[in-house]
């Protein structure tokens, strides 16, 4: 037996695009064309291609198309906390579009730190993606509109992106729903409500606390007075910041959350303080993520379309791609309020109300 032949055989052999033609009986342009669906060939011999190109295990060199056509058939995903549910539904949904084109996708997490976020986009630029989603930046504005211009295409969610060609954006309808969601409250009888959580360098927060201000100034004098409170975005910040609210304001009898995981901690202070939910305060979130119902007390909030943003949002990227050139308009998707179990009816109201505003 010669043990050198058998070494040789037992070497593993690349099929190139060769070996498909010569085997197809076809040339190399013909199995181009079959695999990228494009050019003039028949079905009958696209489909004896692509059996072939299957039954020889035959893998396009994705370095050799990249040089040919200028994309590396890679996107890029910016998130701001991916523990957090929001933005691992966000990011399925892109998942799914990018899979079914054809396109891997580079997940980024930026522990909402804007030095991580912007050393994110530097990475995946150095990568050469095709184009990026950037989610809830935590940029300043000039950061945000150099980072569109050297990034382009892209697609910003949740962000007020400059108007450029190629970039897009994606956003939340946050002031109507903030409004929706006083108006809820306050149709309970709630006249003493503090909005709890957000940060200045979330538009999310900024949208959804200028809505707040303005359905209490619609509702007038007896909504109360406006009483606003920053927080992390996170469990822990929410419960710091319903403990101030609840020591400086005790009459309190709803908080309105800037998001789940702030609602939770405001559950968790409320708990505490020995305000039961709801029957002594009420509690509302946003975002309604994956645990929201099975909390206790279930959770009422304003659920928001998480696994559509990241579907839309990857859509108008792709579309960007194929013509970097386009100017698109902005996309708005609205929220739903759910009503579940942590808000009624306030059992007693004592506080003393005027309309003049004052923050925590």
């Amino acid at each position: 037996m010669n043990d050198h032949g058998n070494d040789n055989e037992n070497k593993r052999h690349t099929v190139t695009i060769a070996d498909v033609a010569e085997r197809a009986g076809v040339s190399r342009q013909t199995v181009s064309r079959a695999l990228n669906g494009l050019g003039e060939i028949s079905e009958e011999t696209r489909r004896r291609v692509l059996e072939i190109i299957h039954e020889m295990g035959y893998r396009p060199s994705s370095i050799a198309r990249g040089l040919k056509t200028r994309r590396t058939l890679t996107l890029g995903l910016v998130v701001p906390d991916i523990a957090n549910p929001f933005f691992a539904e966000v990011a399925r949904g892109a998942f799914e579009v990018a899979r079914a084109a054809g396109y891997g996708l580079l997940l980024c997490n930026t522990d909402e730190d804007p030095s991580q976020e912007w050393a994110a986009l530097r990475l995946l630029e150095d990568h050469r993606v095709d184009g990026v989603v950037l989610c809830s930046s935590r940029l300043d504005d000039l950061q945000l509109a150099d980072a569109c211009r050297r990034c382009r295409p892209v697609v910003v969610v949740n962000r007020t992106p400059p108007e450029l060609a190629g970039v897009g954006c994606v956003q939340v309808a946050d002031r109507d729903d903030a409004r929706q969601a006083v108006r809820y409250l306050h149709s309970l009888g709630h006249q003493a409500m503090a909005f709890v959580g957000g940060t200045e360098a979330s538009q999310s927060s900024r949208g959804r606390r200028q809505g707040f201000v303005e359905a209490l100034t619609e509702l007038g004098p007896a909504a109360g007075p406006v009483r606003m409170v920053d927080a992390l975005p996170n469990v822990e910040g929410g419960r710091a910041a319903a403990q101030a609210v609840l020591t400086a304001w005790p009459e309190v009898t709803a908080l309105l959350a800037f998001n789940d995981l702030v609602a939770v901690g405001c559950v968790q202070a409320c708990q505490a303080a020995r305000r039961p939910v709801p029957n002594s305060i009420s509690v509302l979130g946003w975002d309604d993520i994956i645990f929201a119902p099975f909390l206790s007390p279930p959770l009422t909030t304003v659920r928001l379309p998480k696994h559509e943003i990241g579907v839309q949002a990857l859509r108008l990227l792709l579309e960007l791609v194929r013509d970097p050139t386009r100017s698109v308009a902005p996309l708005e998707l609205a929220g739903e309020l759910v009503v579940r179990c942590t808000t009624a009816p306030p059992m007693h109201q004592t506080y003393p109300f005027s309309p003049t505003e004052e923050d925590v």
